[in-house]
């Protein structure tokens, strides 16, 4: 027995000095890695230039630039980004909703009937794509991290026709809490689409909702709020006020807890509908992973750390599968071909249906990093590393088959990559 226990000590002693010399080692990796360095340094490039979201979106939309703008704040001028922030809530129409982004007014250059104007803004006009729940939550988590890294509070109390920025955020809560919230599962609402996307599958307006939304309860919307929340939260440092956001976000990480999250599959429900699904009995919506906002929920504290763990193991088994060049996959298994009205969203492994998307993928790998499990952050940031390189730009998506799509010059895509290879060197000069 005596010898057992020696040599279960000695076992134990190796293995942490095993560990103990990972630290060191990969970190020496980390720094040494020229592929690092090559796509921050573009990156960075990109990112000076401006705020619109690639070099086939002219406009500025609050989804892509709250995913950059940590980046920009390094590299680009901060009154302009300042500005940028403020525009949208110049625009913010009288119910209290956030548009989804903005341009010079003359300058739209496509036919979209809902075009939204602003008194406070007679420079500018805006645009929404409705079936979308994210763009209040991704202005509120956008100010809190240009505040973050300036240092600029101010920013808050800027007044806006009468009201300060901060008031201006609260009252784009309300409209979500009016307008897109079930009161019987306390979670965000909005229109069926593929995991986090903008193409609602019934076909119709599309981007807008209309009368064949199927509206739903999903995770990327709820995991969206509970971030957005804590930053509401974090904007007060005492008081009632800060009392509300912090009971609401309670409320809303149980529900989503309850409603959406499968604990048995480790994973969450697509979508919870709140009248009848759009999908045929036969088919099992439930079988689809949607990693994209599982990512989302992991940035939101929503899971626990073995959780995440698992989580990262389904999402490589996933890509193994599919066939896949990253963790950048939506959603897997896809929706089959023609089982929605909207044929351009129910092509195999195109766009969001099973497209393998840097600006989701990267920032798996952020969470990854921010909850220590760093040598599988590396080592599942490669693919993307690799394919920014070979293909000279920052592609908006990828096929199966590592074929790129879309914008080269995808801001988005730029500003999660940057901000993980940030991540993985302040580690690594740590350790």
């Amino acid at each position: 027995m005596k010898n057992i226990f020696i040599t279960t000590a000695l076992i134990i002693g190796i293995a942490i000095k095993v560990v103990a010399q990972q630290g060191p080692e990969l970190a020496a990796q980390i720094m040494a890695d020229k592929k690092l360095d090559t796509v921050y340094k573009k990156a960075t490039e990109l990112l000076s230039k401006g705020f619109n979201a690639g070099d086939g979106y002219p406009q500025v939309w609050i989804r892509d630039f709250n995913t950059f703008i940590e980046t920009s704040c390094k590299v680009y001028d901060r009154d302009s980004i300042r500005a940028n922030l403020l525009t949208f809530l110049r625009l913010q129409q009288p119910n209290g909703e956030i548009v989804d982004g903005y341009v010079l007014k003359g300058h739209v250059t496509w036919n979209d009937p809902n075009i939204y104007t602003s008194p406070n803004d007679v420079s500018h006009v805006g645009f929404k794509n409705t079936v979308e729940t994210d763009q209040e939550t991704s202005l509120i988590q956008a100010i809190a991290k240009y505040i973050s890294l300036t240092g600029d509070s101010s920013i808050l109390h800027e007044m806006i026709a009468g009201k300060t920025a901060l008031q201006r955020l609260e009252l784009s809560i309300a409209y979500l809490l009016k307008n897109r919230y079930s009161n019987k599962y306390h979670l965000l609402t909005g229109a069926t689409t593929q995991d986090w996307g903008d193409v609602q599958i019934e076909g119709g307006a599309v981007v807008d909702i209309d009368e064949n939304t199927h509206w739903a309860v999903d995770i990327y919307d709820n995991a969206m709020f509970v971030t957005a929340l804590n930053d509401m939260t974090n904007f007060y440092k005492k008081g009632i006020e800060r009392q509300k956001w912090q009971q609401l976000k309670a409320i809303t990480v149980n529900s989503i807890r309850k409603h959406l999250w499968d604990a048995k599959k480790h994973k969450f429900i697509p979508h919870l509908y709140l009248d009848k699904s759009p999908f045929p009995a036969s088919f099992n919506e439930n079988k689809i992973y949607f990693h994209g906002g599982t990512a989302v929920a992991i940035e939101a504290e929503i899971l626990s750390k073995n959780e995440i763990l698992l989580v990262n193991q389904d999402m490589l088994r996933n890509v193994k599968l599919s066939g896949a060049p990253s963790i950048g996959l939506t959603l897997y298994p896809i929706y089959p071909d023609h089982i929605y009205k909207n044929s351009s969203a129910s092509k195999p492994y195109i766009y969001q249906n099973g497209g393998d998307w840097t600006w989701f993928g990267a920032r798996m790998i952020q969470q990854l990093i921010s909850h220590g499990y760093i040598k599988e952050a590396y080592e599942e940031l490669q693919p993307m590393l690799d394919r920014t390189i070979k293909d000279h730009g920052f592609y908006e998506w990828y096929g199966v088959d590592g074929t790129p799509n879309g914008s080269a010059a995808f801001k988005g895509a730029a500003g999660v990559l940057a901000k993980a290879i940030d991540q993985l060197k302040d580690w690594a000069k740590h350790n």
